[in-house]
């Protein structure tokens, strides 16, 4: 079931994202890649790349979400209420994509692709994340959390509001 899932997933995946070339409007290119990457992001979650899967749907919902906004700020049709074309030069984007592509089937056949040694470790994302950061992880790990409560931090002081976002009395007498 979890094998037919995935291809039914990377053939949703490849049509949303030729769908993006197709559609007439920038909201609809919008969802279409929208729904593309979250496609991947639940064949992540099927390989049990837990961590990777969830940062991939976070990370996309989020993009296409500032996408839309500035989409409505400044296009012309945000909506799509009148066609546009989502593709110029059609013959040399032809030639182009059709020529990598043909270039990277090749690269897929061609190469000697090693086998595989040893076994699927317990957990990917823990290997993976040994493998890119060694004995440092622990270090990043306490970086990160940092960085999140400076952000936060920046956040909160560069308000001028209270608690209930009620101006503050600075410079007014009590009452």
């Amino acid at each position: 079931m979890q094998t037919v899932a995935f291809w039914v997933l990377a053939v949703a995946a490849v049509g949303f994202g030729a769908a993006v070339f197709v559609v007439d409007s920038m909201a609809r290119a919008t969802f279409a890649l929208l729904a593309s990457f979250l496609c991947v992001g639940v064949e992540l979650l099927l390989l049990n790349l837990d961590y990777l899967g969830v940062l991939v749907v976070l990370m996309m919902i989020m993009e296409m979400l500032v996408m839309a906004v500035f989409m409505i700020m400044y296009m012309m049709n945000p909506g799509g209420l009148m066609p546009m074309t989502m593709v110029h030069n059609n013959r040399g984007a032809l030639a182009i994509s059709g020529t990598v592509f043909a270039a990277l089937t090749a690269g897929i056949l061609l190469t000697p692709w090693p086998r595989r040694r040893g076994t699927v470790p317990a957990d990917p994302t823990f290997s993976a994340g040994e493998a890119i950061m060694g004995p440092k992880m622990l270090a990043m790990m306490l970086i990160g959390i940092a960085i999140l409560a400076t952000m936060i931090a920046a956040v909160v002081l560069a308000t001028d509001r209270g608690r209930y976002d009620r101006p503050t009395d600075r410079g007014r007498g009590a009452k």
